[in-house]
C-alpha cells in the first residue's frame, strides 16, 4: 500500500505538467481568438493587441517573479529575469515563429515600436553598466521612476496612433462575435495561460529535482525558459492562425513591458543590485546586440525566413550552454 502511493506521489508532477500545457495551448488558443476579435471590434490593427493586451497577459509571469523578487530584496533576480526572458522572446519566440510560418513586419512595428525597443534596451544596458562598473549601489528608484515614465509615454504614443488611424470595423466580419463575448474569452484565455504557465515551472522544477538536477541549472533552464512559455505558445498560436501582427507585437510588446514596466516597478520598489559577477553586463549587451539583429532581420523582410528562425533559434541554444558553463565555474 505504502509504496503504491509513493508511486501515485511519484507520477502527481507528470500529470500536473500534461494538464499545464493542455491549459496553456488551449488558454493560447482561446487567447488569440478573443484578440483578434476584439482587434475587428475596435477597428485596429491585431498588432496594437499583440503590442498591448497580449504582451502584457503574456508577461504576468515575469511581473510576478519579479515584483516579488523585488519585495523579497532578491532584485538581482529582477534584473536577471527581465534579460533572460528578452533573450528567449527574441531568439526563441521570433525564432520559431520564423521556422513555422513567414512573419512580415509591418511599417508601424519596424519604425515606430522597435526603435522604442532599442532605446529601452540601450537605457538598462547604460544602467547596467553605470552601476556595475562604478561599484554603485543599484538601479535605484530614481532610475526605476525613469523607466516606468518611458514606459507610459510610450504606451501614450501607442494609443495616441492607434485612435488616430483607427479603421472603422467591418461589420461583415464581426456580426457573430460581440464584444462582450470577445473580453470574456481574453479573460478565460489569460487565466490558463498564467495558471498554466506557473504549473509548467513548478512541476518541471519537482521533476528535475527529483532527477537530480542542481536548483542553478533548474533556475537557468527551466525557471528562466518557463515564465517566457506564455509568449512562446500565445505568438506560435497567432502565426498558426495567420495573425503574424499579433506574434511579433506580443514579442515586441512583452519585452518592452519587462524593459520599462517590470524592471521600473522592481527598482521603484527595491533598488535592483547590480553585480558584474554575475555575468549581467554580458548578458545585456548580448542582448542589445541580439535586438540589433533582429531588427536587422525584419528591415529583410521575410527573405531567407526559416534560415533566420533557425539562426536565432542556435544562437539561444549556444548562449544557454555558455551560462550553464558560466554557472558552473568552467568558463
Amino acid at each position: 500500500m505504502v509504496e503504491q502511493l509513493l508511486s501515485i506521489h511519484f507520477l502527481i508532477p507528470y500529470v500536473v505538467l500534461i494538464a499545464a500545457f493542455f491549459a496553456l495551448i488551449k488558454g493560447a488558443d482561446i487567447f488569440v481568438d478573443g484578440a483578434a476579435s476584439v482587434a475587428k471590434k475596435l477597428g485596429v490593427s491585431p498588432a496594437i493587441i499583440g503590442l498591448t493586451i497580449v504582451a502584457m497577459g503574456t508577461s504576468a509571469p515575469e511581473a510576478a517573479v519579479s515584483v516579488s523578487a523585488s519585495v523579497s530584496g532578491a532584485n538581482e533576480i529582477a534584473l536577471g529575469n527581465v534579460i533572460g526572458s528578452n533573450l528567449f522572446n527574441l531568439l526563441v519566440v521570433l525564432g520559431f515563429c520564423m521556422l513555422i510560418t513567414k512573419v512580415p513586419t509591418t511599417k508601424e512595428i519596424l519604425f515606430r515600436d522597435y526603435p522604442w525597443n532599442l532605446l529601452a534596451t540601450v537605457a538598462v544596458v547604460i544602467m547596467v553598466a553605470f552601476f556595475g562598473l562604478s561599484n554603485g549601489p543599484a538601479i535605484g528608484r530614481v532610475e526605476g521612476i525613469v523607466l516606468l515614465v518611458l514606459f507610459v509615454s510610450y504606451m501614450a504614443y501607442v494609443i495616441y496612433k492607434t485612435i488616430k488611424n483607427r479603421i472603422p470595423a467591418d461589420e461583415s466580419e464581426i456580426a457573430n462575435v460581440s464584444l462582450f463575448k470577445s473580453i470574456v474569452f481574453l479573460l478565460v484565455g489569460i487565466v490558463l495561460i498564467v495558471v498554466g504557465g506557473d504549473l509548467v515551472v513548478d512541476s518541471a522544477s519537482k521533476i528535475a529535482s527529483d532527477l537530480g538536477m542542481s536548483e542553478m541549472l533548474i533556475g537557468l533552464t527551466i525557471v528562466a525558459c518557463g515564465t517566457s512559455l506564455p509568449e512562446l505558445v500565445t505568438s506560435i498560436v497567432a502565426a498558426k492562425k495567420g495573425e503574424c501582427d499579433m506574434a511579433i507585437g506580443n514579442v515586441v510588446g512583452s519585452n518592452m513591458f519587462n524593459l520599462l514596466f517590470i524592471l521600473g516597478m522592481a527598482a521603484t520598489i527595491n533598488p535592483v543590485e547590480v553585480s558584474l559577477a554575475s555575468g549581467v553586463l554580458i548578458d545585456a549587451i548580448l542582448l542589445l546586440g541580439f535586438t540589433v539583429m533582429m531588427y536587422l532581420f525584419s528591415i529583410h523582410g521575410t527573405k531567407l525566413q526559416k534560415g533566420k528562425g533557425a539562426v536565432s533559434v542556435t544562437l539561444y541554444v549556444v548562449y544557454l550552454a555558455y551560462i550553464i558553463m558560466r554557472a558552473y565555474g568552467i568558463i
